[in-house]
């Protein structure tokens, strides 16, 4: 491994809280991060994406990701359909050799094992996580019906610390592989890339700063001030100089620029199929009058004459457009589009205008809880202890992109809403099979303006220290599927008093209690290794989700946890 990867692996290793694994399982995890983050930008926690050894059938990380969704469990697809009404899936696996060069057998095993993973009568040993991961994609093939984007695409890396060198044998490998990965009619798109030292210097770079562009914007008019807003333009750009904005080096659109869209890519319906015809039929002049254009947000912005450098940016309005213009690169000659550019720091100023140009369709009030007072205080309650005790509520999407201490550390809303209604809630059975409902609770029966902040805190740090016990091999992975029933036993292993009102004084000092477990190693091995213990007394071994994920299993948790409380044998 050169110097420079190395150099890299150490940084990401302490800022992801891998560094007590092999480099060997280190350098997958940091693969698995780089090449998935590619596809799916919100927080991530690698080790949900790892295979394991032994049974891996070939491949280092599996991510499936449908909907902008990373999906760890199976609950969430029928969520997702019953939300969405659609399924747009996007399947990536990851094979990490530390070696320095790119080898056929390798391709060629990396191929095999991901068409038997897809195969109905599967060929080759099968551990428990891949397994996991097979009946997740089992279930989303049931419901291809809801495949009406498309079929899945398939993305597949090999990364090593190597050079690729675009040698014809390796070349003719990776062909016949992405052929016959084809040939399964399972996919809309399949892509096989090899990835040596410079690609990943260059996505480690990616991952770590915000993504900038470049463009030349002269047929513009500056807005005169507004309070809040640094500087302002409003003009037309061609549509060439617009792609420059959108996609990355490959061309490819890059889809985290539009997270601030309530609404994603909605493919060719009446609308998109109306600009698609305006672009392809002899008026595509007029397309600067006819389309409504496009709105970027940038908290950095620099300007030289005509020449605009843009960064730590979102298009938060005009996702459609941008996707059809994607899609007709071949008559984007002559074509101009509507733009609006806005720079600003000023949180206030940006969630207003997302607020605003997102009120152009149908928005509920959940999806901008990110915006209230209380989630601002939340973010910065986390952060107000000690700072070896310091967390990172990520309020919205991608938020601390460019933070630089452990990514670990970051707890992102959905997460913290299951951990709460786990911990503080009492459901841990519905976090996941129906997390629609218990989402649906926020600022309503949970994250109130008079709650205490205290238990949230709480149920982050337990969650931030559940996943280190899983990510650093302390506690045997079977245990996932209950990883909310877990975090339920640790409070009541960890406090035996009654829970108080959520808005007293005494929920700060019953919650005090916990974190001095959580906080302290020894005491959080101890207390989540009692926590397995009765999950699993009480599963009678079954750890199946049908198990762990219903309400008498939680009553019955309960009731064992309180006993054992009583009789003195908790943690």
């Amino acid at each position: 491994m050169d110097r420079i990867t190395e150099s890299l692996l150490t940084d990401f290793s302490v800022e992801h809280s891998v560094t007590g694994l092999p480099e060997d399982k280190r350098f997958e995890h940091f693969a698995a991060y780089l090449t998935v983050r590619k596809h799916y930008a919100e927080t991530f926690d690698t080790s949900d994406i790892i295979t394991g050894s032994g049974g891996d059938t070939g491949i280092d990380a599996l991510a499936i990701i449908a909907n902008n969704v990373l999906i760890t469990d199976v609950d969430q697809v029928e969520e997702l359909v019953s939300v969405n009404g659609y399924l747009e899936v996007t399947f990536a696996f990851v094979q990490a050799d530390r070696g320095t060069s790119f080898q056929s057998a390798k391709i060629g095993q990396l191929g095999y094992g991901i068409r038997d993973f897809f195969n109905e009568h599967p060929q080759m040993v099968r551990n428990q996580t891949v397994s996991d991961a097979a009946f997740i994609m089992e279930t989303l093939y049931k419901k291809s019906a809801k495949f009406t984007r498309g079929n899945p695409t398939c993305r597949i890396y090999y990364v090593t610390t190597g050079k690729w060198q675009n040698d014809q044998n390796l070349e003719a490998r990776l062909k016949t592989e992405i052929s016959d990965i084809n040939a399964t009619g399972l996919f809309t798109q399949v892509d096989l890339t090899p990835i040596g030292a410079d690609g990943i210097q260059r996505l480690y770079n990616q991952a770590k700063n915000a993504i900038t562009r470049e463009f030349s914007f002269p047929n513009r008019t500056v807005v005169p001030d507004i309070a809040g807003v640094k500087e302002a333009h409003l003009g037309f750009l061609p549509a060439s100089e617009f792609m420059k904005i959108i996609c990355d080096d490959d061309g490819t659109i890059i889809k985290t620029l539009f997270y601030e869209n309530v609404r994603d890519w909605q493919d060719y319906n009446g609308v998109n199929r109306e600009i698609r015809d305006t672009l392809t039929a002899g008026d595509r002049d007029r397309f600067v009058l006819m389309n409504n254009g496009i709105t970027i947000i940038a908290r950095s912005l620099q300007a030289t004459a005509n020449r605009f450098v843009v960064g730590d940016f979102q298009v938060v309005n005009g996702c459609q457009t941008s996707h059809v213009l994607h899609d007709n690169q071949a008559h984007l000659e002559g074509v101009r589009v509507p733009v609006r550019l806005i720079a600003t720091q000023d949180e206030g100023v940006f969630a207003s205008i997302i607020r605003a140009t997102n009120r152009q369709s149908e928005v509920k009030e959940d999806q901008f809880f990110a915006l209230t007072d209380f989630a601002k205080r939340l973010e910065q309650f986390f952060q107000s202890g000690p700072v070896a005790r310091h967390l990172y509520y990520e309020r919205r999407s991608r938020q601390y992109d460019s933070h630089t201490g452990e990514k670990t550390r970051i707890i992102s809303h959905p997460n913290l809403v299951k951990a709460y209604g786990a911990m503080f809630g009492g459901e841990p059975h519905r976090t996941t099979r129906d997390f629609a409902a218990l989402s649906a609770k926020v600022g309503k029966e949970m994250f109130l303006d008079d709650d205490r902040l205290e238990p949230y805190y709480t149920a982050a740090s337990a969650f931030y220290r559940l996943e280190f016990e899983f990510r650093n091999q302390r506690l045997d992975p079977k245990y996932k599927t209950a990883r909310f029933a877990l975090l339920y036993a640790a409070r009541l292993l960890a406090n035996t008093a009654q829970l108080p009102a959520r808005n007293s004084r005494e929920m700060a000092r019953y919650c005090a209690t916990i974190d001095s477990k959580l906080w302290e190693p020894g005491e959080a091995d101890s207390l989540f290794a009692a926590a397995a213990s009765v999950v699993e007394e009480v599963a009678a071994h079954d750890l199946k989700r049908d198990t762990v994920r219903t309400q008498p299993f939680t009553d019955n948790l309960e009731k064992r946890c309180l006993a054992m409380s009583a009789l003195g044998t908790a943690n």
